[in-house]
C-alpha cells in the first residue's frame, strides 16, 4: 500500500463528519455495508478506484475533492485542470465570451472558486471603473472587495439587507468546497464588519423575490440583483470551478442608466 493510501481512512471521516452524515447514513447512500465503510476509515481495508468515488459521489464532493481523496487512497486524480486558455478550453472560453456579450448592456463577470475576477464585459469593467478599480494592476477578488470598507463596501448604502445573505452564500460555497483557508479570511473580515447577528430582531420592508444591491458611485444611485450560472456538467477543474455573475436592474432608473451607456460592438 502506498505511504499516501494512508491518507484516506481520516480524509474520508472528515468529509462525513463534514456533512453531517453517520456511518450508516453513507454506508446508505453509497449502497455499502456498514461494515464494509468502518473498515475503510479504520484503515483495515483499503477502497478500490471505484469504491473511493461511489463515497465521493454520495458525499458530493466538488471535482477537485473527488481528486484530493483518489490521491489519499493511493490512484491517480480523474480531472484534469486545464488553463483557461488551453486548446482543449476553446469551447469553454467561447461560450464564456458569448454569454458574456450577450448579456450587454448589463454587466457580467467569471469568478473562480475563491471569487478571483477572471473576465468580463464591457458594462463591468464599466461599473468597477465607477468604483475606482483597476483590473490591469493586480488580481481583484470581489468578496473580498465587497466586504471590505477601503473596497466596494463603502459603495453599498443597504448593507444591513444586502450582506447577511452574501456572507451566507460565502460561507456555505467554502464549507461545502472544505475551503478552510477562504473561509478563515472571510470570517475574519465579516467580524469587522457591524451587520445584525443572527439572532438579532430586525424589521425589514416586505420581503421582495430577490435582493436588490443598492450602490451610490460618486451619485450614480444603482439597484441591481445578481443571477449565478455555473457549469452543468463540468469534466475539468476549471470549469467545475467558474461562475458567472450577471448583474439585472431592480429599477427603472438604473435600466436607463446602462440602456444610455450602450454597448460596444460585437465581434
Amino acid at each position: 500500500m502506498s505511504e499516501s493510501a494512508y491518507a484516506f481512512p481520516g480524509l474520508c471521516r472528515q468529509w462525513r463528519q463534514q456533512r453531517g452524515l453517520s456511518q450508516l447514513a453513507l454506508a446508505t447512500a453509497a449502497s455499502v455495508s456498514q461494515r464494509h465503510l468502518s473498515w475503510l476509515e479504520s484503515g483495515r481495508s483499503r477502497p478500490s478506484r471505484a469504491m473511493v468515488l461511489r463515497l465521493a459521489e454520495a458525499m458530493s464532493l466538488p471535482l477537485r475533492e473527488q481528486n484530493r481523496l483518489l490521491q489519499a487512497a493511493g490512484y491517480a486524480p480523474r480531472y484534469l485542470e486545464s488553463l483557461l486558455d488551453a486548446p482543449c478550453m476553446e469551447l469553454v472560453n467561447d461560450a464564456l465570451h458569448k454569454i458574456l456579450t450577450h448579456h450587454l448592456p448589463y454587466p457580467a463577470l467569471v469568478l473562480d472558486r475563491h471569487w478571483n475576477w477572471v473576465m468580463g464585459n464591457a458594462a463591468a469593467e464599466y461599473l468597477l471603473d465607477l468604483a475606482g478599480v483597476s483590473l490591469t494592476e493586480s488580481t481583484f477578488n470581489l468578496a473580498e472587495a465587497t466586504l471590505s470598507e477601503s473596497g466596494l463596501l463603502r459603495y453599498v448604502r443597504n448593507r444591513e439587507t444586502a450582506l447577511p445573505p452574501f456572507l451566507q452564500r460565502l460561507r456555505y460555497e467554502a464549507s461545502v468546497r472544505g475551503d478552510t483557508a477562504f473561509l478563515s479570511k472571510i470570517e475574519s473580515l465579516a467580524r469587522q464588519l457591524a451587520l445584525p447577528q443572527p439572532d438579532e430582531q430586525v424589521d425589514y420592508e416586505p420581503l421582495l423575490p430577490v435582493i436588490p444591491l443598492v450602490l451610490d458611485l460618486e451619485g450614480v444611485q444603482l439597484s441591481l440583483f445578481t443571477v449565478l450560472s455555473t457549469f452543468g456538467t463540468p469534466q475539468d477543474l476549471t470549469t467545475d470551478e467558474l461562475r458567472i455573475e450577471s448583474f439585472y436592474p431592480a429599477d427603472s432608473q438604473t435600466r436607463e442608466f446602462f440602456l444610455g451607456i450602450g454597448s460596444p460592438p460585437q465581434e
